[in-house]
């Protein structure tokens, strides 16, 4: 078992090439209008579901409420919800500026 940090995508040079590229693609978005008409071209469905879905598992795992309960709630997996958790305790922060962004 590593020791819970998330690899970055700068492992790979072509992987974090991309991933830079996808990084400020998004942060030259301005409009939320914008950043929505991106992601639909981007991603199908099922990719948007299951980033939304990850996205309010990391809410209610940080209000603390039981895996089950959110497995319930949202349709999640128990083992997307220990991955998330994961991510949002031992990541790089992003579900933790997201969520903080959030709740202002």
């Amino acid at each position: 078992m590593t020791s819970g940090k998330v690899v970055s995508a700068g492992s790979h040079a072509e992987t974090a090439a991309r991933f830079d590229e996808l990084v400020s693609a998004f942060a030259g978005l301005r409009k939320s209008e914008a950043t929505a008409a991106f992601l639909r071209d981007l991603c199908t469905t099922t990719e948007l579901d299951a980033m939304g879905q990850r996205l309010q598992v990391a809410r209610l795992v940080d209000e603390g409420v039981a895996y089950q309960e959110i497995s319930r709630r949202t349709g999640a997996s128990t083992a997307t919800i220990t991955r998330v958790a994961q991510w949002l305790h031992h990541g790089e922060g992003g579900y933790r500026a997201v969520l903080k962004w959030k709740r202002r």
